[in-house]
């Protein structure tokens, strides 16, 4: 039940959403003769926000604790054992119909797993990425296995996981599939607002992964004066932040991630989580 119950519940409080029922209900409020008052605050109430949080630096405000969260990857030591790189930047239905690789804003992930699949020609490589969506369908791993040379991949070298629906799941079968060993090195690739919550859920399955941030959408801490030309912009970054808060506080209370936002020098778990 977690699976599509986080959907709804996310569907249902993410801000442009709220903001949007906000102003509608105030709107029909408006024409309930004894409800008018409450009519007129709750739109303007979402119409407000709408404003503030297209226009003004919300987004970059929600954003920065998440992207600031780990260091930019240092190549330094040892190659790696293996690459991980999870899914969420391809766009499944529109891949399948057109028959190519069509990639979202988190397009970043392939390139640089790619860049890191020839920088290190030995190490192992993983793909985790099934279907996000209820009820299933083509999956972002059986799109990299038709394409993985067009993203720059060798698909001779590629583990392809396909069966994850979330980053836990990513982290459960990943390990699964790999058996990873003490003292090996393996790097995860994910965009930077999602690293906290992906190396928790590694870290709670007793696999220990080294961060390898990409997709920023903040450029620091200057940020924060920042104001956006078109309120979409704004919306949208809110958006996504607020779904990652979200799942980092649903996945703490579910205990699939040992603390509310892991970093860099987070404890791991005295043991594997239950699966």
């Amino acid at each position: 039940m977690f699976f599509p119950a986080s959907k709804v519940i996310t569907f249902l409080i993410t801000p442009s959403n709220l903001l949007i029922f906000l102003s509608l209900a105030g709107i029909l409020l408006l024409a309930a003769t004894r409800r008018r008052r409450t009519g007129v605050t709750l739109a303007l109430t979402g119409t407000l926000g709408l404003l503030l949080a297209g226009f003004g630096p919300a987004s970059e405000i929600a954003l920065l604790p998440l992207e600031q969260r780990f260091p930019a990857f240092d190549a330094e030591g040892p190659a790696p054992t293996g690459i991980i790189m999870l899914g969420g930047a391809i766009e499944t239905g529109l891949s399948e119909v057109r028959d190519q690789v069509v990639v979202n804003d988190a397009g970043e992930r392939p390139i640089y797993f790619a860049d890191l699949a020839r920088r290190f020609p030995q190490a192992r490589l993983v793909f985790s990425g099934g279907s996000g969506f209820i009820g299933g369908g083509v999956s972002e791993a059986d799109i990299v296995s038709r394409h993985a040379d067009v993203i720059g991949v060798p698909r001779s070298r590629m583990i392809l996981e396909n069966r994850s629906r979330n980053t836990r799941e990513n982290a459960i079968f990943s390990a699964d599939l790999v058996h990873p060993k003490p003292g090996e090195r393996w790097l995860l690739i994910t965009s930077a607002w999602h690293m906290p919550r992906a190396v928790g859920c590694f870290r709670q399955t007793g696999f220990t992964v080294e961060a390898v941030p990409v997709d920023y959408r903040t450029k620091g801490w200057g940020d924060v004066l920042h104001v956006h030309g078109f309120a979409s912009d704004g919306l949208l970054q809110l958006d996504l932040a607020a779904k990652e808060w979200i799942g980092l506080v649903a996945y703490r209370l579910a205990g699939y991630i040992p603390d509310w936002l892991p970093g860099p020098d987070s404890p791991s778990p005295s043991g594997s989580a239950s699966r």
